[in-house]
């Protein structure tokens, strides 16, 4: 027994969503999983296939992008999660994918556009593309500065990282969080989903209109404002 076993445990269960929703073939994506009490989360192991995974092959890592147990090599998008969870004090789960169509928005350096409801009831914004990374900062600590990428974006758009939980790293792929895992794969996969639905709405209409803020605001808050209705009490 090992006092990390309920984190790879969890970081094991939410990696397997992964290919089960259709975001992930082969090795292209992590889930981690954090224990802030312990200051320590579990990722994926690097280039493992998702039918040979187990909770005990997950590793553990510090929030300096250090491992702290395991014997394998934990995934190359390892110090991209260590800074967000180390910035970011109110997540507990990361998801790194290269999705179909979020991915294309990204290489696209694309914001993908607030056009319906679907993507109203998880967001009130266009979900952000941060822009390519500077040539010095790939040539340093790549992973690293990825992290800061993400950070540095959020910050100049005056966003909250605990109100938009997702976002496209330009010509790269989609980072999404949560307060849980579950809640971070949850977010991966509306992300792609908002993303293909706003492709297909740009072919069928290229002068589509932005969803009005009356209906943004409405779907948005009928979800997640103070006098929320959806689902059960």
């Amino acid at each position: 027994m090992s006092k990390y076993d309920h984190i790879k445990l969890s970081a094991y269960e939410a990696n397997m969503q992964l290919p089960k929703l259709g975001l992930v073939i082969f090795t292209f994506g992590n889930v981690s999983a954090a224990d802030r009490s312990l200051g320590v989360f579990a990722i994926k192991p690097s280039g493992v296939p998702y039918t040979d995974l187990s909770p005990e092959k997950m590793v553990i890592v510090d929030f300096e992008g250090k491992t702290v147990e395991g014997n394998l090599r934990p995934s190359s998008d390892t110090k991209t999660h260590a800074v967000l969870y180390k910035h970011w004090e109110k997540i507990g789960g990361i998801v790194h994918t290269h999705s179909t169509y979020a991915t294309a928005w990204a290489q696209a350096q694309r914001d993908i556009p607030i056009f319906g409801t679907t993507h109203a009831d998880h967001n009130t914004v266009d979900i952000p593309c941060a822009p390519p990374m500077h040539d010095d900062m790939i040539k340093g600590d790549y992973e690293y500065e990825t992290g800061f990428q993400i950070i540095n974006c959020l910050h100049e758009r005056k966003m909250n990282y605990e109100e938009v939980e997702m976002i496209l790293v330009g010509n790269h792929a989609p980072f999404t969080w949560g307060k849980t895992p579950e809640k971070a794969v949850y977010n991966s996969a509306v992300l792609e989903s908002v993303a293909q639905i706003a492709l297909l709405t740009e072919q069928i209409n290229p002068k589509a209109p932005r969803l009005k803020d009356a209906l943004i605001k409405k779907h948005f808050e009928r979800k997640h404002g103070p006098d929320s209705y959806y689902g059960q009490s």
